[in-house]
């Protein structure tokens, strides 16, 4: 395991990136390496849309760390100085959540709890929304609409915490979200991953892990996607035949 002790300061930091695997660094590697890699070089930061601020602005709210996330965000406000609309429906959100017993029963663990774990031969580092040691895990997850939730891969989430957390000794815990919507009207929901899903989905990881720890500590060439933002702003341009258009 790493020498480096991390906490809410460096957790996030390009240093702790470059050590330490996530299941977002992980995501980043499924979807395009070349960005991936850009990433923990520091050379690209992906940028947050206005509907990641939303969630950003809620789970704050829970960890009762709002006031400092409003300081680094200014574009939450108009030029007025007034909240924007979608800030204002996430109060509304919020106050759907705080009437909700269940929901913050769910939520009510050690907020944002860190963790290390060696997994596949490298170090793993989570960030947990609520941990109730000994009885579960459980990740805010603020979404459009619940029907979507399966393509975000939540399952490769689940995996790496429940692991992580059984590898520092509190045991094979359950996995659940904590989903609010950000509907008109806002909806909640709470699911289980069932542990057969995160079995297959901790198989899946190790499948892909020794490629991907190529691809970081250089041995292997990034591939790239060609699709997302880091590819186009470094893309060479080419000719290019007509026909890949219609081949997709």
């Amino acid at each position: 395991m790493s020498d480096l002790i991390l906490n809410e300061q460096n957790y996030y930091s390009t240093e702790a990136n470059q050590v330490y695997w996530s299941v977002s660094q992980y995501k980043d590697f499924m979807r395009c390496e070349s960005m991936a890699m850009a990433k923990i070089r520091g050379e690209y930061e992906q940028p947050m849309t206005r509907a990641m601020l939303v969630g950003s602005f809620i789970d704050r709210y829970m960890e009762g760390a709002l006031p400092q996330f409003i300081q680094e965000h200014p574009e939450l406000f108009t030029l007025k100085r007034q909240l924007r609309a979608e800030f204002r429906h996430a109060y509304e959100i919020i106050n759907k959540i705080e009437s909700s017993p269940k929901f913050m029963n769910y939520m009510s663990g050690e907020k944002q709890k860190i963790l290390t774990a060696e997994m596949f031969g490298v170090p793993w580092k989570i960030k947990m929304d609520s941990f109730l040691p000994g009885i579960c895990i459980t990740d805010l997850k603020v979404v459009a609409r619940t029907e979507r939730l399966p393509d975000w891969r939540y399952d490769l989430q689940g995996a790496v915490y429940q692991y992580v957390a059984e590898a520092n000794g509190y045991g094979r815990l359950p996995f659940y979200l904590a989903v609010a919507t950000k509907e008109k009207v806002p909806d909640l929901n709470i699911f289980q991953i069932p542990d057969s899903e995160l079995d297959k989905a901790f198989l899946e990881i190790g499948e892909n892990m020794p490629h991907f720890i190529n691809v970081k500590t250089g041995i292997e060439e990034p591939k790239r996607c060609e699709k997302c933002a880091w590819c186009k702003m470094t893309r060479e341009l080419k000719v290019r035949n007509y026909m890949e258009l219609a081949e997709g």
